[in-house]
């Protein structure tokens, strides 16, 4: 990797982890770890890392890393996703892979210098791109993890994934790339996450093995480890709408312009240009694959915001009708 490629990397990293309204996750479809954080909330930051009392992330950049800016569609209405993927060849990205619960000894890089100690355990999801892990120092819980060492987290009448609810000890998502640890409370299998930093785990996408959604236009050979969120133009830091932030738009459209997939920028050039010049959608692009069809959904719903002739636009969308199938219905961060 140049040594200049590599110092712009780190310094899209550092910014973005100095900025509080901008997020993170680490993990596959299925089984995810993000980190966000409040701008009044008291922060540890160290180089390529920032922790608080209910998480934390160190992102860390290995020979090859590679950013990749992207968006998607998301819900029926004029909204989108925005992302940065940071990815890596798949000969350096897969981890251990492990199936079942293993005990893997003292934790040797703890974010906080209290975590020291304690001890970590592979749930053995077999995520290739993520050792999904849990820490703890406490006792009891270690007696539980040790009891079901060897067998498979969800394997039927085990009592530790209960126990582990209830428990809550620290989740450390391990990856290539770094590792994102969560702190907070696990909410119940009817509770919703909480504000803050958070894990997803859900078995049957944990299953198709996927390391990321069909709309993301990772080049083969190529998976993401990490993911960046910058600020959105219409949703603050929990995901929730606010007022449309040009601003916002534009630097992230800046981070399209370098580091996105020239293809799908082709595709969102060619369709403003022929919304803005009065053109029906017989005059634009007709992509067929799913990362060319999210980003021709995705400049539909800029356009809706940033200004375009309302009929045209109406035009457009009749032919054009909202990308459901794209859309990943467990809300999963690397759709988008």
């Amino acid at each position: 990797m140049p040594e200049r490629a590599k110092a712009d990397v780190y310094a899209l990293i550092e910014h973005h982890l100095d900025d509080a309204e901008s997020g993170w996750s680490m993990g596959a479809p299925g089984a995810i770890a993000e980190f966000v954080r409040s701008p009044d909330e008291p922060t540890l930051r160290t180089p390529g890392a920032v922790a608080t009392d209910r998480g934390g992330i160190r992102v860390t950049v290995a020979p090859g890393c590679r950013p990749l800016a992207y968006e998607t569609p998301a819900g029926p209405d004029d909204h989108w996703n925005h992302a940065v993927a940071l990815c890596l060849p798949v000969a350096g990205a897969h981890r251990a892979g492990r199936r079942v619960v293993t005990e893997l000894g003292t934790d040797p890089a703890p974010l906080r210098s209290q975590d020291a100690g304690a001890v970590l355990f592979d749930l053995g999801l077999g995520t290739p791109t993520v050792d999904a892990c849990v820490r703890t120092a406490d006792p009891e819980l270690l007696e539980i993890l040790r009891a079901g060492c060897g067998r498979p987290l969800f394997e039927p009448g085990s009592p530790l994934a209960a126990a582990l609810v209830v428990a809550a000890p620290h989740r450390v998502f391990d990856t290539a790339l770094g590792r994102v640890e969560v702190y907070a409370a696990i909410p119940p299998p009817d509770g919703r996450s909480p504000d803050g930093p958070h894990t997803h785990l859900l078995p049957a996408l944990m299953r198709a093995g996927r390391t990321h959604g069909a709309t993301v236009p990772v080049p083969d050979g190529w998976v993401p480890c990490a993911h960046l969120y910058p600020p959105h133009p219409l949703t603050d830091r929990a995901g929730l709408p606010r007022p449309f932030d040009p601003a916002r738009l534009t630097s992230f459209e800046e981070l399209l312009a370098r580091y996105g997939d020239p293809a799908q920028a082709e595709i969102a050039t060619a369709v403003r240009a022929a919304v803005r010049g009065g053109h029906g959608p017989a005059a634009g692009p007709r992509p067929t694959d799913p990362p060319g069809r999210a980003a021709l959904a995705v400049a539909l719903r800029k356009l809706a915001h940033t200004g375009a002739p309302e009929g045209v636009l109406a035009g457009w969308r009749r032919s054009t009708p909202a990308p459901t199938d794209l859309l990943d219905p467990d809300g999963d961060p690397n759709s988008g």
